[in-house]
């Protein structure tokens, strides 16, 4: 297995260019199957995600070419075979399949979804909205069986706010008959995105971005072309380990309002941030000020980008203190910032940050995705040289990550 390794102690000084956000891509893609005619999805991010998903349509019998950020799928010859158990294992947003293939077949078999391990992320708020729209739902040898003769629009409140199952239950509505109202809905920008790409394809989805969701079912959809919306939360990395190494990067082709719970917080700790059309703008300071944060669904703080910033909260002067919310695990990066030399507690689901402390190169592993970005950052940071193992979570979600931070003075290579 390979590992990333860093010298640190280098200002990130420069540009760098802000791919498609990997939580949009992960459910646009599947949702072409809803179609009964070939999509083009543009500005697709070139990370290990949409490939493993591009090989799923292809064992269900879609024709799906690929080329660099474009993702052409033919779904009309798409049939409901029972999924590769081996496959919907490596991504967790495998699950969107059981809204797509439900929407468009009533039917599908899928293995339980994999992943990060962020603790338990249970989807029984998606099976609470495929019951309510008609569907039986049963598991057995870890497989999921889901079949509704016919799906009918209902009125859907969720018991807590999930992005996960706002949107499969978006997908699977939009061919219900009827009307479906999905309340106390999450409003991410990734949610606007897909709802604008189904409403190309002929669905009528209204509400988007606001906790009142209403979908009125359609016989049929059409493909369509769509471009998938810059990446925030790789763009929140790229901030947040400018700062953290003190330099002065414009981070481009980005959505700024997107970025505003990151922005404000930097902007607290003492981070000089400008924002203009489709950039923003940071210069790191000498000193940093200790800050609370809370991670919420959005416009709060976003959970991808709590790992990253408890790095940079290590260079802070003072005690912060970072409350998780989302996910119960996402501290797993806190053991490893320790043997770099952090100082950070641990309880339930409070990390307790003491800062400033120096950082020293040593080996670390990533254990999830937004980890391994915490861990390169500090490693950026560091004194001396850093190896990171457990790359296959940081390819998961970051494309080009050597190159972009390399072009911006970075020295970093695998091994």
């Amino acid at each position: 297995m390979k590992t990333l390794k860093i010298k640190g102690g280098r200002p990130l000084i420069g540009r760098v260019q802000i791919g498609g956000a990997k939580n949009s891509a992960v459910a646009v893609i599947p949702a072409t199957v809803l179609a009964e005619s070939g999509c083009e999805i543009e500005n697709l991010p070139e990370i290990r995600d949409v490939d493993v998903y591009a090989e799923i349509l292809r064992d269900l019998g879609a024709i799906v070419t690929k080329d660099g950020r474009c993702l052409s799928v033919d779904p009309s010859r798409l049939s409901p075979v029972p999924l590769p158990d081996n496959k919907v294992k490596k991504l967790r947003a495998s699950y969107y399949l059981i809204g797509a293939l439900l929407g468009r077949f009533g039917e599908v078999s899928i293995g339980l979804p994999g992943g990060c391990d962020l603790g338990p992320r249970p989807i029984d708020q998606h099976i609470k909205g495929f019951k309510a729209l008609g569907a039986t739902v049963r598991q057995s040898g870890g497989i999921l069986h889901v079949h509704a003769s016919e799906l009918t629009g209902a009125r859907i409140f969720l018991d807590v706010v999930s992005v996960g199952a706002t949107i499969n239950i978006m997908l699977a509505a939009v061919r219900a008959r009827g009307l479906t109202v999905i309340e106390n809905a999450a409003k991410e920008p990734e949610i606007v995105d897909i709802a604008t790409f189904l409403n190309t394809m002929g669905a009528q989805i209204k509400g988007a971005g606001t906790d009142v969701i209403r979908i009125r079912g359609v016989s049929r959809l059409r493909g369509c072309r769509h471009a998938i919306i810059p990446d925030r939360i790789e763009a929140g990395t790229y901030l947040i380990a400018a700062a953290a190494t003190r330099g002065e990067v414009s981070v481009e082709q980005v959505i700024p309002k997107h970025l505003e719970p990151l922005t404000a917080k930097l902007r607290e700790t003492g981070v000089l941030v400008r924002e203009d059309d489709e950039t923003v703008w940071v210069q790191g300071g000498s000193r940093y000020r200790a800050v609370d944060v809370k991670t919420a669904p959005y416009p709060g703080f976003p959970t991808d980008l709590q790992q990253p910033l408890t790095t940079l909260l290590t260079q802070a002067e003072g005690v912060s203190v970072v409350t998780e919310n989302i996910y119960s695990a996402r501290f797993k990066q806190v053991p490893e910032l320790a043997r770099m030399g952090a100082l950070i507690r641990v309880a339930g689901t409070t990390a307790i940050v003491e800062g400033p402390t120096p950082l020293y190169g040593t080996s670390v592993t990533a254990t999830d995705l937004r980890a391994g970005a915490s861990l390169v950052i500090a490693g950026l940071l560091a004194e001396g040289e850093t190896e990171i193992a457990g790359v296959g979570y940081i390819d998961r979600g970051y494309e080009r990550l050597e190159e972009k931070l390399r072009s911006l003075g970075a020295e970093i290579w695998r091994s």
